[in-house]
């Protein structure tokens, strides 16, 4: 018998209301042609090394706009929204790419990596991705999309690692209902083995699926696919991590750490360079003390979060998510910490990778079936099952608030499965094959100079725009502070930095000298 009911029962509603909140939404800039931009790092955006909203992810051009923590989804994407607007401001001509699969490509080579100063943090967090670039090529590190952070008073390390195992079971939902990446660039797979449909010169695509870029053309590796991490508690997780952050890895050695002419590869040879390498679609996580490695964090307090990582951009809306999303993820991670939550097991997890495949190729093919236990279930049952389901906990979430606004959510998820027409991903295929010639870059071009005359038009208050060139200014000093404190030559930092004995077994100390990377 399920143990939902009683466990909903337990929550009251202070934990209910205390639950909380933040987005970090990556976006390409892009020129108004939809080529790749290949400016630097937009000055008036002050330091992307300490700048707390506005940075870079991977790419000098691929930004980060980020949250703080928020008690309801209305005030989270008010702040994104307002971000956006400082943002959009100092762009120039320039826009932000609102599709999760990138823009005109150049060649692999020429796309630029984020770059952060001359600091020893800045010098490592460019290194790591030149260690990306070597490991897995630069076009796959321009894929983006919205993390959502997410917690709630009184979870435990292992609440929030029975609240993973059942994300992981049940994340081909989200990927079904709020996938919008059927169809990229024919930049972004030029040479590559890609078995994907040509829907028009410069565009490919696959006609059912819905997020391309979690799927095998995204973030994927071969050698992190030999990783046989368990989510069945901390210590195993923390364990399959620290090996692979020590372990040697033949590829990567081969490598090396630094090229013949003593610049850097990468800032290690293990099979990770540090734990954000390791991709997932969920990761457990904790804020670092200043210096800290986040598995030392991890195994000294225990999680205090999770990072969601599977969502695409909307291309249709002009930040990239809406309220009732928001709405129906802090419902569907209430259910994955409140259902039962079995151990997981190798098998299960092999089963876990194939179905995120299958949904991601082919989520909306009629009776596409995915596996579940020893057998199969038709998607579109087992995801009525997970729908209905959901119910008592947005009933309970609405009653707290206020408002039908969660069980409105659920309704309209409900709705998608019935109608897959409806869907992100169906919407984009018709909007490209309608209104662009089955162009992508054409729809993503058309959409991205939508959002920016829209945001543009928004009023932006002048204490807004004064708060965000301060935080800039400010960004910028701290930089120079950074890069004024630093006596260590740069290959004692790395050396410290990657450590084993940093990575927390038992009482590790934190070198206070070093940032985090």
């Amino acid at each position: 018998m399920s143990r939902l009911p009683t466990a909903l029962s337990r929550l009251d509603a202070e934990r209910l209301r205390a639950i909380r909140r933040g987005i970090e939404k990556e976006s390409l800039r892009a020129t108004e042609s939809g080529a790749l931009a290949l400016t630097p790092h937009p000055a008036a955006l002050g330091s992307a090394l300490t700048h707390p909203h506005i940075t870079t992810d991977y790419s000098e051009s691929q930004l980060e706009l980020i949250t703080g923590v928020h008690a309801t989804p209305e005030t989270c994407l008010e702040e994104l929204l307002r971000v956006h607007q400082f943002t959009m401001r100092a762009l120039g001509d320039e826009m932000l790419w609102v599709s999760s699969m990138p823009c005109v490509l150049p060649a692999d080579e020429n796309i630029p990596i984020g770059r952060y100063g001359s600091s020893n943090v800045g010098r490592a967090k460019s290194v790591y991705r030149m260690g990306l670039a070597h490991r897995y090529g630069r076009r796959m590190q321009t894929i983006s999309g919205i993390h959502y952070n997410w917690s709630m008073p009184g979870v435990d390390s292992e609440g929030y690692f029975a609240l993973i195992r059942n994300f992981r079971r049940h994340a081909f939902l989200l990927l079904y209902l709020f996938g919008a990446s059927p169809a990229l660039c024919s930049s972004f797979v030029e040479g590559r083995d890609h078995g994907l449909q040509q829907l028009a010169p410069g565009t490919m695509y696959m006609p059912h699926a819905t997020s391309l870029r979690m799927g095998r053309l995204g973030y994927q590796s071969d050698a992190q696919a030999s990783l046989a991490v368990s989510y069945n508690g901390l210590e195993g997780y923390a364990a399959s991590l620290h090996d692979a952050l020590t372990r040697p890895y033949p590829a990567y050695e081969a490598i090396g750490i630094t090229n013949p002419g003593g610049e850097y590869n990468q800032l290690a040879t293990s099979l990770l360079q540090i734990e954000n390498e390791f991709y997932g679609p969920i990761r457990p996580k904790r804020v670092i003390l200043p210096g800290e490695r986040p598995l030392h964090a991890l195994r000294e307090r225990g999680v205090e979060y999770v990072e969601v990582r599977l969502m695409d951009l909307d291309p249709f809306l002009p930040v990239g998510i809406k309220a009732p999303t928001l709405r129906f993820l802090d419902v569907f991670l209430l259910h994955c910490l409140l259902a039962d939550s079995p151990p997981d097991t190798p098998a299960e997890i092999a089963a876990i990778g194939r179905n995120q495949h299958r949904t991601a190729a082919f989520g909306r093919e009629p009776g596409l079936q995915l596996e579940r236990g020893n057998g199969e279930i038709g998607l579109a049952d087992w995801a009525d099952e997970l729908l209905a389901a959901c119910m008592p906990i947005a009933h309970s979430l609405d009653a707290v608030h206020g408002t039908s606004d969660h069980a409105d959510a659920v309704r309209s998820a409900q709705a998608l499965v019935r109608d897959p027409s409806q869907l992100p991903s169906a919407r984009v295929l018709d909007a490209i094959r309608r209104e662009h010639a089955g162009s992508f870059v054409g729809f993503v071009r058309a959409q991205s100079l939508q959002s920016k005359a829209k945001l543009l038009a928004l009023p932006f208050a002048a204490a807004s725009q004064a708060r965000f060139e301060s935080l800039a200014q400010q960004s910028v000093q701290d930089q120079k502070d950074i890069e004024a404190r630093d006596t260590l030559p740069f290959e004692a930092y790395r050396q410290q930095y990657i450590a084993p004995e940093r990575l927390g077994l038992g009482r590790a100390a934190v070198a206070p000298a070093l940032a985090a990377v």
